[in-house]
């Protein structure tokens, strides 16, 4: 095993990997994949900004479940479940949310790829920069690491037995934005090309976006921080950059989000809909925001990712 991938590959084994973290709340040791892939060679990366450092915040009071939250991304990666039978080699990126403010690295990350590991698709998660942490590149950042990461699961296809093109974008609430934003702007660099992982497009086989943030005019500064501007937000919102050869969606969201309305979602799907992008809708009257896969059971919103797999099933992601 040669160059970035193997210089940089870390194995994370039980309390021994947990201990080489900064954890704060409840201790407890979580189930961890082998394999934790940095996106950037350390050279490359710009500085973070003061204080912003690796740290899990435990929000759960049950022993029994992990609820941690991740901030201070300062070195993005991804980790890694790779699926014990895969025949298709299809595989999804997620993208957990948190408002570009934290993320819900345990109910929007690790559940959902142990989910999919279970039903035969390789899954990594994604630990993206946080504009609202102050990095230099602003709303640039988490779209840079979202396209970094995409390039390098197609890098790596062979190593993890995967079909290069059946790799998937999932992402919540911040997250979802986000991998909507790479449905959006996969033809457009985020950051200049650095190596050979660079040459493999970052453009998803299929975006699935769960209650995402999409019409950002009307969240203001609330997920770039106070510092946005019209402009940055004309410039990362999905729906008015929706280009010709978009990938097929699958869009997820309750009527009664508190936080982001449902009206996002429209958004996005009349802007698929003009350039004739296949997209799959669910609306559902109850549900909230932030439910992520433990917080849909027993609702009717608990069979979202078979859903998924069923829309899947009719595009390139996983169709035989």
């Amino acid at each position: 095993m040669t160059g970035i991938f193997a210089r940089r590959q870390v194995l994370l084994c039980g309390a021994a990997a947990l201990s080489a973290r900064a954890v704060s709340g409840a201790q407890r040791e979580p189930s961890l994949p082998a394999i934790r892939l940095p996106l950037w060679p350390a050279a490359v990366l710009e500085a973070p900004p003061t204080g912003v450092r690796e740290t899990y915040v435990q929000r759960s009071t049950d022993p029994a479940i992990s609820d941690r939250s991740l901030q201070g991304v300062s070195e993005p990666f991804i980790e890694i479940y790779s699926a014990a039978r895969n025949p298709l080699g299809a595989s999804v990126l997620i993208m957990p949310g948190g408002g570009y403010h934290h993320l819900a690295w345990d109910k929007e990350g690790l559940d959902v790829a142990r989910w999919f590991q279970a039903h035969d698709v390789t899954a990594f998660v994604l630990a993206y920069r946080l504009s609202q942490e102050g990095w230099p590149s602003g709303a640039d950042a988490p779209l840079a690491d979202a396209q970094r990461a995409m390039r390098l699961v197609r890098q790596h296809a062979e190593r993890w037995k995967l079909d290069p093109q059946r790799v998937a974008a999932l992402g919540f609430s911040a997250g979802g934005h986000l991998c909507a934003n790479l449905g959006a702007q996969h033809g457009n660099r985020a950051y200049r090309n650095m190596d050979e992982a660079d040459s493999h497009s970052p453009r998803p086989a299929l975006v699935a976006a769960i209650y995402p943030a999409i019409k950002l005019e009307d969240l203001e500064g609330a997920l770039f921080g106070p510092a946005t501007t019209p402009q940055m937000l004309a410039q990362h919102s999905p729906h008015r950059h929706v280009p010709a050869d978009a990938p097929p969606h699958f869009l997820l969201h309750a009527e009664d989000d508190p936080l982001v309305s449902a009206e996002h979602s429209l958004a996005l799907r009349a802007a698929l809909v003009a350039r004739n992008i296949p997209v799959e809708t669910h609306l559902h009257a109850r549900g909230g925001h932030g439910f992520g896969l433990r917080l849909a059971r027993n609702n009717p919103l608990a069979d979202w990712p078979d859903r998924l797999l069923a829309f899947g099933r009719t595009t390139q992601w996983l169709a035989a």
